[in-house]
């Protein structure tokens, strides 16, 4: 099922306590585009397919990245591309809008998810996975 943009974002809105849409959004946008460039084939698609359509196209049409970044350096890139984002707050970011795309895939495409991003990425999701 497709999230509409305004359910989509008012959720991300919400769990990152945000205090308007545009912040909601902003995070979104650079963490959907961070992670598309991790994720191939029908696992992007099926995931895509529940986004909100400008989401989604995001998602399909990532920033590009030459190597699978660690959780700890896809923080440190979601850093970068968020005007005055430091590392503690991009965190903030990432977990909140990937928490709602953990909500939004369900648990059996969240595991397709996780087997193509490095390890660690459970957490980040907020679906910490046991050893």
């Amino acid at each position: 099922m497709t999230l509409r943009r305004e359910a989509f974002l008012e959720r991300v809105k919400e769990r990152g306590e945000y205090g308007t849409a545009e912040e909601a959004e902003r995070a979104a946008r650079v963490v959907l585009a961070l992670l598309g460039a991790h994720l191939v084939g029908e696992v992007r698609a099926q995931l895509a397919a529940r986004l909100p359509e400008g989401f989604a196209q995001i998602l399909l049409n990532p920033l590009q990245s030459a190597e699978p970044l660690s959780p700890e350096r896809f923080v440190r890139a979601t850093a970068a591309w968020i005007e005055g984002a430091t590392e503690q707050t991009a965190t903030w970011d990432v977990s909140a809008v990937l928490s709602i795309v953990a909500d939004t895939a369900g648990e059996d495409l969240m595991g397709q998810i996780l087997l193509q991003l490095p390890a660690g990425y459970d957490l980040l999701f907020g679906r910490p996975q046991s050893t």
